[in-house]
């Protein structure tokens, strides 16, 4: 059974292409890592799926069997995808969500604007997961967080997939990414050139897709 399939999904801003033909799919409660440099397309494609870059088209484009190739953002995020967004995006007057970070609950009556970056990226994941997906797409959560927080966060992915909902993790951070993946797929210059499941690949073959260079030998 498929979650979410993708078929040849080209995006546009104006004249530039940015991403050629990207296909995936995921299963109810696995987990995808697209990972790839900075400029290889992995931000554009999730915004492409939730609907909030409107410069896209695709062949097909299913969620839970229904086509979203043409809906809003909104009609999207009530089926049951949603995007906990690259720089956490949260409004000043949001207290904290913290059933799934016991340590945010000393801080309950603060406002979001007051806490550390990690415990902001804290809040965007448990206000993405108050809309009980079927799907949450994460965008570099980890980016700019100490190592300790980023350990944290991906520890609670266990209990995320645990209540049934499946992930899709956009990293830089390949060791991070291949943690947590079933699968991963790999961006560049907005085509995928590598997809499958970590242990079918090495680290060389990861690194040399990710870079664009010829494998070691």
């Amino acid at each position: 059974m498929t979650l979410l399939a993708v078929d040849e999904l080209n995006a546009f801003y104006g004249d530039f292409q940015a991403l050629f033909g990207v296909g995936l799919e995921i299963g109810p409660g696995e987990c995808i890592a697209i990972i790839g440099s900075n400029g290889a397309g992995k931000s554009t494609l999730l915004r492409s799926l939730t609907g909030l870059h409107r410069g896209r088209a695709s062949r097909r484009m299913v969620l839970a069997g229904n086509d979203i190739g043409a809906l809003t953002p909104s009609k999207i995020s009530s089926m049951g995808m949603t995007l906990v967004p690259e720089g956490r995006r949260l409004f000043s007057s949001l207290s904290v969500v913290y059933e799934l970070f016991p340590a945010l609950a000393d801080l309950k009556n603060r406002q979001v604007t007051r806490l550390s970056g990690g415990q902001q990226q804290m809040v965007a994941l448990g206000r993405a997961l108050m809309t009980n997906p079927a799907l949450l797409l994460c965008d570099e959560i980890s980016l700019g967080l100490a190592p300790v927080i980023v350990k944290g966060m991906y520890a609670s992915f266990r209990e995320v997939r645990g209540q049934g909902t499946s992930l899709v993790v956009v990293e830089q951070d390949i060791g991070q990414a291949l943690s947590v993946a079933d699968r991963i797929y790999c961006l560049r210059k907005g085509t995928v050139v590598l997809s499958g499941k970590p242990a079918e690949f090495t680290r060389n073959r990861i690194a040399s897709s990710y870079f664009g260079m010829e494998e070691a030998a």
